[in-house]
């Protein structure tokens, strides 16, 4: 079976020692908070990809402050193992644009650095908090 590839790019978006969370249901039906992310469209970079991603699942438009490591993990998507490659961002909101997609995301939150943990569950979030803080 081959194995799958898959790269995305997201934004960690601080405002005042806060940072922007979103809610989504993942592919096994849980319910989790994490970092706004997504995939990259034919052609994109990852930089404008994940200042798009930022947008339409938080409806706030960013502007980059600067690069934070890529993140990789493992995960299976229909008995399919995939290999994900995350580029990740830091970001500023600039300005308040929309509302969330309210197809993928339930909510979002602004949360301390301090509450990152209780909100967080995925290695590759709590791995780009440390990065952060």
């Amino acid at each position: 079976m081959k194995k799958a590839e898959e790269y995305a790019a997201g934004g960690i978006v601080e405002r005042r020692g806060k940072l922007l969370l979103v809610q989504v249901t993942n592919l096994k039906g849980e319910v989790k908070w994490t970092f706004p992310k997504g995939h990259l469209e034919k052609g994109e970079k990852p930089l404008d990809a994940a200042l798009r991603e930022v947008e339409e699942e938080t409806g706030w438009r960013c502007e980059p402050s600067g690069k934070l490591p890529d993140v990789q993990y493992w995960f299976n998507r229909n008995g399919r193992p995939v290999h994900k490659r995350v580029s990740w961002y830091r970001m500023r909101p600039v300005k308040k644009t929309g509302k969330p997609d309210a197809l993928e995301i339930m909510k979002t939150r602004w949360v301390t650095l301090e509450s990152g943990p209780k909100y967080l569950s995925y290695p590759g979030d709590l791995k780009i908090l440390k990065e952060v803080s």
